[in-house]
């Protein structure tokens, strides 16, 4: 565990590393190596992940597999021998490795919880935030949208249930409008579902068609109520929910390198069918800027944003780290893995929005899928 899997260059003075992220790791990591061929300063690429991806460590120029940490709720390790904290090993490494910036991926809150270790070494800490609350309150959707309203920031309604009781009740006094549920926490949209009354219509929604087209996410209000009724994994494992009025408008996504509440630089992009419009839509930032500065958001964050009926860009989400999607700014002529890691490692001067902004060329993406062969492993 303590060597490194491969070491395939000689290691200067300063690096770089990418902890294990959720599913922009390698895309980053491409970006760094085309920053370093780039620059005049020699630095090194750093990976860790739990898992054999070689995908993934292909693009570093040093990888390492971090711990299993039997006490994280991403490890599914119960039964496994007690091992060095995962934030602990990093930091270890990083030390031996004179690691400048450390980009921490989807354990953020383990490293935020130790930043004074992290800033003693010298080391850039990357958690999405400064502060342990700040992360917490950001991974809470109720609690975050509690927090915009207090800075004015428009945000989506939502109410939140804990029970059937309490859902009956919300859908009694809401049901007037379309409405929509997600989980309090979770990612890449899992649990979230359109409920369909069948008000819109006129008629109730065909009940097969709900199952057989699956990625619109719609569901009869019905159905979920006996569903949600129903559910032993909620009896095993309750799980807090919010009630949402569903905005109609354009929903967008928003890439951020930002310090200390500051945006850097950003890139926004929305969706239709399977393409990606990359660009950037002042009125959309004009919503962004200040959310990120309410949070005091701190190194390479997405926001998820949706239109209301009156065409109001609303904040539906902070998620503190990479989006999957950050690659596709290379294509708009701004990288901005490149443009935050240059400012980080002392290469360029601090990024400023405005000229950023400017260098934009919008463009349409479609990502395509690609395979890697995986050889067998025994690290693990």
């Amino acid at each position: 565990m303590d060597n490194p899997i491969h070491d395939s260059h000689h290691i200067p003075s300063t690096a770089a590393w990418l902890a294990e992220g959720q599913s922009s790791q390698r895309d980053m990591l491409d970006s760094l190596q085309a920053l370093k061929d780039q620059s005049t300063t020699p630095f090194s690429i750093i990976a860790s992940h739990r898992h054999n991806r070689p995908e993934i460590f292909e693009f570093a120029d040093k990888v390492y597999y971090e711990p299993f940490d039997t006490t994280a709720n991403t490890d599914k390790k119960s039964d496994a021998e007690p091992v060095i904290p995962r934030w602990k090993f990093v930091l270890e490494h990083a030390r031996q490795n004179h690691t400048k910036v450390l980009l921490t991926g989807r354990n953020n809150i383990a490293y935020e919880e130790h930043r004074e270790e992290f800033d003693a070494a010298g080391i850039r800490l990357l958690t999405g935030a400064t502060s342990v609350d700040a992360l917490k309150t950001i991974d809470d959707k109720f609690a975050f949208m509690q927090q915009c309203h207090q800075h004015d920031i428009p945000v989506a309604h939502a109410w939140r249930f804990d029970n059937i009781a309490e859902l009956k009740d919300l859908l009694a006094e809401h049901d007037h409008q379309p409405l929509c549920i997600k989980p309090v926490t979770g990612i890449f949209a899992q649990g979230f579902w359109q409920l369909d009354s069948g008000q819109e219509t006129g008629k109730q929604y065909d009940s097969f068609e709900h199952l057989y087209f699956t990625e619109e996410k719609r569901i009869s209000t019905a159905q979920f109520i006996n569903a949600y009724t129903h559910s032993l994994m909620l009896e095993e494992r309750p799980i807090p929910m919010l009630l949402m009025p569903y905005l109609p408008g354009q929903e967008y996504s928003i890439d951020v390198v930002c310090e200390y509440g500051e945006v850097l630089a950003a890139v926004t992009r929305y969706k239709t069918g399977k393409i990606q419009h990359i660009g950037y839509e002042q009125s959309v930032m004009d919503v962004v800027i200040p959310l990120i500065q309410a949070f005091g958001c701190d190194g390479i964050v997405s926001v998820q944003t949706k239109a209301d009926e009156n065409g109001q860009h609303r904040v539906l989400e902070i998620n503190s780290r990479p989006s999957g999607g950050i690659g596709y700014t290379t294509h708009s002529g701004v990288d901005l893995t490149k443009i935050g890691f240059a400012y980080w490692l002392g290469l360029t001067e601090k990024p400023k929005l405005a000229d950023i902004a400017q260098q934009i060329i919008p463009c349409q993406v479609r990502a395509v899928m690609t395979g890697v062969k995986i050889e067998e492993s025994t690290t693990e």
